[in-house]
């Protein structure tokens, strides 16, 4: 379980503190959270908190009852937590099998590595020895780096916009693995999206607005005030 305590967060603007996040209260121990709102409220800085990109001004974060607040981001990893950027990165000269064995830690067998590319609905043929590069497209490279999630099995996975820069095709693709770890998975799922589909399929959402919780509710509870604010909540047919 994931618990944010007053989480403040500001940044040096010109000689001018930004507040960028203001006491900030959650807990998250469902299977899958959305959290959303309007462009520029703090919700990839919280992502980034939560991951130990960024520290926060002040405020605690606990996972599993541990206070982390000041732990890196390596730490974090090996706690259990895994952070999926909207932008994936490159990785020149490594394979995919190679990455995989990494985020798992242990050597992998080809037949499991196998099996989990099949799971983001990559086929393993003709992947498994691809480098991590520009060749690949951004759709591809969501899929590889969910599947470096999958491998490592994390107890909180974060993801970042993961619609950001993927075609309508590779986006529902994406939908299809979000429901299967939603359903199998054993832990969280926490992801930032505007996205009407991702937020459709959350146990619970969350609106950051103006670095502030607004409301948190299920999706019968939230999903309909989101519907008339076009800019918080975006269909399928949107720029993501």
């Amino acid at each position: 379980m994931l618990e944010l305590k007053n989480i403040s967060y500001e940044v040096d603007d010109d000689n001018d503190n930004k507040e960028i996040l203001k006491n900030v209260n959650l807990t998250i121990d469902e299977h899958f959270v959305a959290i959303t709102g309007p462009n520029g409220g703090g919700k990839s800085t919280l992502a980034r908190i939560i991951a130990g990109i960024h520290t926060p001004t002040s405020g605690q974060i606990l996972f599993n009852g541990e206070d982390i607040t000041d732990l890196s981001i390596t730490e974090r990893a090996k706690r259990g937590i895994s952070f999926a950027f909207q932008q994936p990165v490159h990785f020149k000269g490594l394979t995919v099998k190679d990455l995989v064995n990494i985020a798992a830690g242990k050597p992998m067998s080809v037949s499991d590595i196998c099996d989990i590319l099949s799971e983001v609905g990559l086929c393993a043929r003709e992947y498994i020895d691809r480098e991590v590069n520009s060749s690949l497209s951004g759709g591809e490279l969501k899929r590889i780096e969910i599947a470096t999630i999958l491998a490592r099995g994390t107890q909180l996975s974060i993801f970042d916009e993961p619609e950001a820069g993927i075609d309508l095709w590779s986006f529902n693709s994406l939908i299809k693995v979000f429901e299967k770890m939603r359903d199998e998975i054993n832990g969280s799922i926490l992801i930032i999206s505007h996205q009407e589909r991702i937020l459709n399929i959350a146990d619970k959402i969350i609106v950051i607005a103006n670095g502030s919780v607004d409301s948190i509710g299920s999706k019968e509870e939230i999903m309909p005030r989101l519907m008339n604010q076009p800019s918080t909540c975006k269909t399928l047919t949107d720029k993501a």
